[in-house]
């Protein structure tokens, strides 16, 4: 029989079978020194406690002396486990007894757990030891405070989203970002340690990009701002790293973006230095991150080119460029290096000379090449025939290196294409040859996932995103404002399509039809309808499908999808679509105001438009179909209203145009808006009217100054116009009216060009943003509409696409309230606001602001009316 000696060993050996002997012997010598403490009931859970400074450095050298010995085999063991909560308790004790003979070793504890322990066996615990770290932030003895930003850095950096607010409050208690702000400010001159900076600004990042409500104190410090440029010159890698990543914090805050690109030139430099091949990876990935945060809309993007658009450009290229595949496969650094670049390079998705840049440096040869290695040389594929070169893009999707970069190649295609210029010739700056082969390639990729259908979903989701990618950039090709890049995808296109083209096309009209029948449906389904309406859509420009389409049908169904999507409200993003797109800061944004999204949050009926608008284009010269033929339930005029609606309320502005488009094709042209609508009833009230025209056979008509000074000033004559004052198209004008009513004060006599008929409907446009006319009048109008320099009337009555990007015309009627606006009684505007609105004066209790801001007038004050 053995000893109860022996069987105790056996037993303990049992329970600690997969640790050593010496892991065991430190698991006990700790529990010994753990001993030496109070355990304390709270609540719960049991605590520790202990005020003998030799015990806690006891304590604490047992702890980490414990953690040091456990290997990745043994993590998960129950003895570690099960130890965490003791351990813990301990350190909170200790850490909030605030003894600075054991405070540094014990925050050098913490961190060692945190770093050694994994998240998911940690996290339970971790949230205890926020509070004592952040107040010991503001330690006078650098070694502590270094030690707890870096420990409370490692646990915000994997805290669970579910406890962010229960940390946020623990954060705002303990004046961290005061604590952390102050001690930087602290340093100044040179005397910054450059541990403590690193840690302090990675610790601060790491705040801001949790949490909005962290970032107004960093960016409005202004001496924080001065110490932060001071760090420009400094070497280290380390600090560069930790001082783009600040940087990156600040400008998730739209005003601290601006703040940063006010006076921005130092900061711009250091950041395309930074992005440059001779700094780090990490260096240059950060460069690239902060500037992609300062370009997250459009007015920040052209703020920062303003300041530095070539070397913005050069190092987006090269960071595109410097990359090298070794057997068949490239270094994860590089990968991630130009993932950032081509993120980066997704500012061409806005207008402006940068595009001329990307241009310069050979961006279709640099796509190419991250199609295929073998194409950098530019390969002479002219002189191969058209199933040879076929056959050549063929072979460059199948290479897979990098196919992770292929949506974003496809982006940027897609937006140099839609905002080339008409006279665009790619020779200029590189081989014609290059082009053709990226426009065949995606032409390719197009027509794969048409043919595939409903075969990607089951299969490759991943496949279908970037499928998605290479539609939408065959469609931005097709309506490029380019000769060039147009014709050659229209005619690529229909090449590769021309064998089975009407078998794709009779699926996606199957598809759509389908669609608009179902109550709901998934992403790959979503995913599925949007390539088909693209599909759709490219085919409505080419002449061999357009009658193809309407005799199927075409018209009507996506006259019914679009419904469908109004009625379903149905609501699908583009980002759905694209999920390389998506980044882990996109949703911590705040204070961003992206006024000039074309495409908003409503990409399928977009396409939908854009689609049913093409083939409107081509219905109104052929005259071969009715739309609303036999239809009870849904008539032309419910359509009509339909997109109105989508005019006056706050959709994309791509809707708005589109839904603009359309209306013109059923004799509506013009702007439809909510205030129109209200300021039109006054078209036809002569009681407030103080202005007539007169023509030149005697027949006159009245108006109201106000709003044709506003709205068209032109028609003023030219004695009533100030030289000093600019009307809101740009016009001079200014005029001034008596202030008695009941009678006309102006009387303006037109040219003998002038028609009747023409001018009432201009007036319809001038009140209501819009007018109704039939084809007759068209014309007229034209003349009319040009000689008042009405450019976007003039537009729509031409039925000229717009141009992607354009703004959305506004109805705007405060130029008359501004100081030094037209000099119009504010009286006969009230008079017209409640007119318009059937107020009668007795019921008048409000002040006139809230009037006049009701209908859109703003920056009017009391004392003003």
């Amino acid at each position: 029989m053995r000893s109860s000696k022996q069987a105790a060993a056996a037993t303990a050996t049992e329970n600690n079978r997969g640790i050593s002997g010496h892991m065991f012997t430190l698991h006990q010598r700790l529990y010994h020194a753990l001993n030496l403490g109070t355990r304390y009931s709270e609540g719960k859970e049991w605590k520790w406690k202990c005020t003998d400074i030799e015990i806690q450095r006891h304590v604490v050298r047992s702890i980490s002396s414990f953690i040091e010995s456990v290997s990745p085999d043994t993590l998960h063991h129950p003895l570690v486990k099960d130890s965490m909560a003791d351990i813990v308790w301990a350190l909170v004790w200790i850490l909030q007894h605030k003894s600075e003979a054991v405070l540094s070793i014990a925050a050098n504890a913490v961190v060692k757990l945190i770093r050694v322990i994994p998240n998911s066996i940690l996290q339970p615990y971790s949230l205890y030891l926020v509070h004592p770290l952040a107040s010991l932030l503001s330690s006078h003895l650098l070694e502590i405070s270094i030690a707890c930003a870096t420990a409370l850095n490692m646990i915000l950096s994997n805290l669970s989203a579910i406890r962010e607010k229960s940390v946020w409050e623990i954060l705002s208690e303990t004046k961290t970002v005061f604590l952390i702000v102050s001690g930087i400010r602290k340093f100044s001159g040179g005397t910054m340690s450059t541990e403590y900076f690193q840690e302090m600004a990675s610790l601060l990042s790491t705040i801001l990009q949790k949490w909005p409500a962290s970032r107004f104190s960093v960016w409005n410090d202004t001496k924080l701002m001065e110490v932060l440029e001071a760090m420009h010159e400094n070497p280290d890698v380390s600090v560069k790293v930790a001082l783009l990543k600040l940087y990156s914090g600040i400008a998730l805050c739209g005003n601290g973006a601006m703040k940063l690109l006010q006076d921005g030139e130092a900061l711009l430099q250091m950041m395309v230095l930074c992005m440059g091949r001779s700094g780090s990876y990490s260096v240059q990935m950060e460069g690239f991150r902060l500037a992609q945060r300062l370009a997250t809309n459009k007015q920040g993007c052209l703020k920062m080119l303003s300041l530095c658009c070539e070397p913005i450009v050069k190092a987006i290229i090269d960071g595109m460029t410097g990359w090298t595949l070794s057997s068949g496969k490239i270094a994860n650094d590089q990968m991630s290096l130009l993932v950032e670049a081509c993120r980066l390079a997704l500012i061409i998705r806005w207008d402006g000379e940068h595009h001329d840049y990307f241009w310069k440096k050979g961006i279709d040869k640099v796509l190419l090449d991250l199609l295929l290695e073998k194409f950098q040389n530019g390969q002479s594929v002219h002189l191969l025939t058209f199933e040879e070169q076929i056959s050549e893009a063929q072979e460059v999707l199948k290479v897979d290196a990098l196919l992770v970069l292929r949506p974003y190649m496809w982006d940027i295609l897609g937006w140099l294409a839609i905002y080339c210029r008409e006279d665009f010739n790619p020779s200029i700056h590189s081989h014609e040859q290059l082009m053709d082969m990226l426009i065949r390639c995606a032409c390719l990729t197009f027509t794969d996932s048409v043919r595939k259908g409903w075969q990607i979903c089951q299969s490759d989701l991943s496949e279908m995103f970037r499928s998605e990618s290479a539609s939408r950039a065959v469609l931005m090709m097709i309506y490029s404002p380019s000769k060039y890049i147009a014709s050659k995808a229209r005619s690529m296109l229909s090449e590769i399509l021309e064998p089975v083209g009407k078998e794709y096309l009779k699926r996606s009209l199957r598809v759509l039809n389908f669609t608009s029948t179902r109550d709901n449906f998934g992403i790959p389904d979503m995913l599925q309808t949007g390539i088909n309406l693209v599909a759709l859509t490219c085919c409505a420009c080419l002449p061999w499908y357009q009658s193809y389409i309407v005799k199927s049908g075409g018209v009507k169904i996506l006259v019914a999808f679009i419904k469908w999507c109004l009625s379903n409200d149905v609501h699908i993003g583009r980002l759905s679509f694209a999920p390389h797109l998506h980044n882990i800061f996109s949703q911590r944004l705040c204070c961003w105001v992206c006024k000039e999204d074309w495409e908003g949050n409503d990409i399928l009926l977009l396409y939908g438009l854009w689609g049913l608008a093409e083939l409107l284009h081509y219905g109104s010269i052929s005259k071969n179909f009715d739309i609303f033929s036999g239809e009870v339930e849904y008539t032309e005029a419910q359509f009509v209203r339909m997109l109105q609606e989508i005019c006056s309320d706050n959709s994309a502005l791509g809707l708005k145009w589109n839904a603009a488009y359309i209306l013109s094709y059923f004799g509506f042209y013009g702007f439809p808006s909510k205030l129109g609508r209200r300021i039109g009833k006054a078209l036809d009230e002569n009681e407030f009217a103080d202005t007539r025209l007169i023509l030149a056979k005697g027949e006159s008509m009245s108006v109201h100054g106000v709003i044709l000074a506003i709205r068209c000033p032109s028609l003023l004559p030219p004695e009533e116009l100030s030289h000093d004052e600019k009307a809101s198209d740009g016009s001079s004008g200014r005029c001034a009216v008596d202030k008695q009513y009941g009678k006309f004060k102006k009387e303006i006599r037109l040219s003998s060009h002038v028609d009747n008929q023409a001018l009432a409907k201009l007036l319809e446009f001038i009140y209501l943003g819009y007018l109704h006319a039939g084809d007759e009048h068209v014309k007229k109008l034209k003349i009319l509409a040009k000689h008042c320099s009405l450019q976007p009337l003039s537009t729509m009555l031409g039925k000229r696409r717009p141009k992607w990007g354009t703004l959305f015309p506004i109805y705007d009627l405060t130029p008359s309230l501004a100081p030094t606006g037209h000099h119009f009684s504010y009286g006969l505007l009230l008079d017209l606001c409640l007119r318009t609105f059937f107020i009668a004066w007795t019921s008048v209790s409000y002040p006139f602001t809230f009037l006049l801001n009701y209908v859109g007038f703003t920056n009017v004050s009391w004392n003003d009316t």
